[in-house]
């Protein structure tokens, strides 16, 4: 076995897996395992080839600093590289990014800049014009410009490209792939014109971004709308980009690419992130499409661990509109957590309140229900405990039945939505019940999630 000198040497070669439970009709599909980087996705490929590049052609060395504004996995690929050969490293990422990503990037060195996910090129808060801009006013600052340098194309069309073809053995119809930056299209897109012409190119394209259309129709739009999907999609064409061999494009909802991406994992065991969900679900529509068989490739962009709190959390899917869940009329249908299926975090009144804000941490809310048995006989929230604990720690020992709200205003499942806002007003959270059964709380993050999902 190989024993290698630095994580930098893992970066490239890696696995390719048929899909053996995925419904790809008459098609082979063959699933490039990109997220076995050493950074966990596709894009260490170019943060070291820019970085490498740049080092070569005299304009960086140790010590210096990199400025990059970066919407997806590029900022982990250049922080990988960073670490190793000693760069100060500045990312600003889009407020949409998962949390995920960002506690990876500082765990690794990187100096985070959040900026709104809601503008667009042109706006001074736009990620990528923020990071050119604090680039300029950074002494002795590079900035990097995925989306305009050619060693990122350049990553793909000298390295993915030729070792994609290399593990096909030459026999590939087909390769499915998302558009950032632009680089991975734009470099397997120059390799396989020279050496295989014949395999056809696939854009895997978020609705909201302005890629498929453009592939599709010839219409370049100018208004593109927002996405939930992270690191793929755009409201211009880089510079570095070039579309001439691609024909073929699907617009994938982020309800379409979550699903398929959960689905990956469920049937062939591959925790995939959302642009991989994004990518697979256009490669399941290409090949239910053919009537011939075909081998299909789709790369699998980046791993899952990043998006545990979003695509692979039951309860932000549901937040989201993307889980489907039973309909009943009443204000069961506003309690995500039911309390029936165990899914309400609660509290024992004997249970020490150290217990209680241990599980207020743990679960991220401010708020639980005190049960005996199946009755709930409290209400205990951050502030119950922190004025009954300050002053005195000690009295974090006290049980929760100390500190608990015990005089509960309870609301009927009937009851209008409209009588939500009266609790909410006097500062409550609202205790839902069908006669003498306890069923869950509603809070006002939940009325807001439930009267946005009826606008989807």
């Amino acid at each position: 076995m190989t024993i290698n000198n630095s994580v930098l040497e893992l970066i490239g070669n890696t696995p390719i897996v048929k899909a053996q439970r995925l419904d790809a009709g008459v098609c082979e599909l063959f699933l490039k395992l990109e997220s076995a980087n050493p950074g966990g996705s596709i894009k260490d490929r170019i943060g070291l080839s820019m970085i490498e590049s740049a080092e070569r052609a005299g304009k960086i060395k140790p010590g210096d600093t990199l400025v990059e504004g970066t919407a997806g996995n590029t900022g982990i690929g250049l922080a990988l590289v960073a670490q190793q050969k000693g760069y100060r490293l500045i990312l600003v990422v889009p407020d949409k990014m998962s949390r995920e990503k960002i506690f990876n990037l500082k765990a690794m060195g990187a100096e985070v800049v959040l900026t709104r996910s809601d503008v667009a090129k042109g706006h001074p808060q736009y990620y990528q014009d923020l990071a050119a801009q604090i680039a300029r006013d950074t002494p002795g600052a590079y900035f990097i410009n995925q989306f305009g340098n050619p060693d990122n194309p350049r990553a793909h069309e000298e390295g993915t490209g030729p070792e994609i073809l290399a593990q096909m053995g030459g026999k590939l119809d087909a390769i499915v792939f998302g558009c950032g930056s632009s680089g991975t299209m734009t470099g397997l897109s120059r390799h396989f014109a020279k050496a295989a012409p014949n395999v056809e190119l696939v854009l895997a394209d978020p609705v909201g971004s302005i890629l498929a259309q453009y592939i599709n129709e010839g219409t370049l739009s100018t208004k593109s709308a927002s996405w939930m999907v992270e690191g793929i999609g755009e409201d211009f064409l880089p510079s570095i980009s070039d579309f001439t061999r691609v024909k073929k494009a699907y617009a994938i909802s982020d309800k379409e690419s979550f699903l398929a991406g959960r689905e990956l994992l469920a049937k062939e065991g591959i925790l995939g992130g959302s642009s991989t969900g994004t990518l697979l679900a256009a490669a399941l529509k290409y090949c239910r499409e053919q009537t011939t068989p075909k081998r299909v490739l789709v790369l699998v962009c980046d791993t899952g661990n990043k998006y545990l709190s979003k695509m692979y959390n039951d309860y932000w899917m549901l937040d989201n509109g993307f889980l489907e869940r039973a309909s009943f009329g009443d204000l069961r249908d506003l309690i995500l957590r039911p309390y029936s299926q165990r899914d309400t975090v609660v509290v024992g009144p004997a249970e020490p309140l150290t217990t209680a804000y241990q599980r207020m941490k743990l679960y991220d809310v401010s708020q639980l229900p005190v049960m005996d048995g199946d009755k709930i006989v409290g209400i205990v929230d951050e502030s119950d405990v922190l004025l009954h604990v300050y002053g005195d720690e000690a009295k974090f020992r006290d049980p929760v039945s100390t500190a608990m709200a015990s005089r509960l205003q309870m609301l009927d499942v009937k009851s209008p939505i409209e009588s939500l806002l009266k609790i909410f007003e006097a500062g409550r959270v609202a205790i839902v019940m069908d006669g003498e059964k306890f069923l869950g709380l509603i809070t006002r993050i939940d009325l807001l999630n439930y009267l946005r999902r009826r606008v989807q």
